[in-house]
């Protein structure tokens, strides 16, 4: 199995440890911030969304311009614009981007947040709606002939897009959502699954989960398996534990002060989070070396859990995560800039060479 590193990119400079400063749009930052990743050598950037966010469409296009090789990965948010609209907007992003582009469908499983922009849904529904989006998106991307299309939330007729995705037959098709409804949907749809950072046992549950999902679409072997974390790395594990703690008491004053968090809702309803908080009441440390610190503080607002250590120490944690499957690990830091140069000088490198040398092996002794 290979390995993919997924990094992230934000419209301005803020995380648990930095109130939002400067622009909304910050184009030098996210310049910046998109190259430092591709100098580390990161396969793809993550531009996520919310319903308060500026347009990731717009974003993605300029990370593509001020990179060379860099992917990017646009969090996209189904039920706002037409299937057919949207096959064309991120076919036309793979051409400007020069098949650099793929697209991690999120549902969305907060009521609020979505009611913010006008999405009165139920939780389930929305997952049965993003299922029949993605039939239309797939369709407009691959079809030949004019098509029609009746369902329960979309009706085209004569349908052909004059533009397809320059990757063929279609965009990566990433996919986010804890839920039985997700998983659902997942399996029939995704190339790869992201996972919140878990614990070991309760990612290999749902890799099987999902895996038996995709069975069930004839897809088993079709899927691969993302995990989140924020590593915190450091010369000596001392010292890496030493900043965990720094980064918590620095994040206290920054998650009271912040929009990015005192807008969200004091108890999570979306599994996801749910099944994080439900590692932080283990402790703060699980697997030796999975901090849920910043998971606690924030009631799991988003990808919140680290890995803590020197990076061989991280790297091994992660290779356990790659024995269950997991392919692509997508990362952030605290410090967002520095952190990305510091994964790609210190972190990747390990994990790649192990990998390598595995699959080295492997073939060897296969051959």
């Amino acid at each position: 199995m290979s390995v993919e590193f997924i990094g992230y990119v934000s419209h301005q400079e803020a995380s648990e440890i930095h109130l939002p400063k400067g622009p909304a749009v910050n184009p030098p930052y996210i310049a910046a911030v998109a190259q430092a990743h591709e100098y580390g050598g990161f396969d793809r950037v993550l531009i996520a969304h919310s319903s308060a966010s500026p347009d990731g469409f717009q974003i993605a296009s300029f990370v593509a311009q001020q990179t060379k090789r860099l992917g990017i990965l646009l969090a996209h948010r189904p039920g706002f614009v037409a299937p057919t609209l949207a096959a064309r907007q991120l076919s036309t992003l793979d051409h400007f981007s020069g098949g650099r582009t793929a697209v991690h469908v999120i549902s969305g499983g907060d009521d609020v947040e979505q009611q913010r922009d006008g999405d009165f849904l139920s939780h389930d529904e929305r997952y049965r709606r993003t299922d029949e989006y993605l039939d239309v998106v797939k369709r407009s991307w691959t079809s030949d002939t004019p098509f029609d299309h009746e369902g329960a939330y979309y009706r085209v007729a004569g349908h052909k897009s004059q533009i397809r995705p320059l990757q063929q037959p279609h965009l990566p098709v990433y996919f986010g959502g804890s839920s039985d409804a997700a998983i659902e949907v997942a399996g029939k749809h995704a190339d790869v699954y992201a996972l919140w950072g878990e614990s070991l046992a309760a990612v290999e549950e749902t890799i099987a989960k999902v895996r038996r999902s995709a069975a069930r679409h004839g897809r088993e072997d079709h899927i691969r398996f993302s995990l989140s974390l924020r590593p915190i790395i450091a010369a000596t594990e001392d010292a890496a534990w030493a900043r965990a703690e720094s980064i918590l008491e620095r994040a206290k004053n920054v998650v009271a002060a912040s929009p990015n968090f005192t807008r969200r809702p004091k108890e999570p309803k979306n599994v996801g989070a749910l099944r994080l908080l439900a590692e932080a009441d283990k402790g703060s440390v699980v697997d030796r070396r999975l901090w849920t610190g910043i998971t606690a503080l924030t009631r799991a607002a988003g990808n919140s859990t680290s890995l803590v250590g020197t990076p061989q120490q991280v790297a091994d944690a992660l290779l356990e995560y790659h024995k269950l499957g997991v392919t692509t690990f997508l990362i952030r830091g605290f410090d967002p800039l520095e952190d990305a140069l510091a994964y790609g000088r210190d972190l990747l490198p390990l994990v790649r060479g192990a990998v390598a040398e595995k699959n080295t092996t492997r073939e060897a002794l296969t051959a």
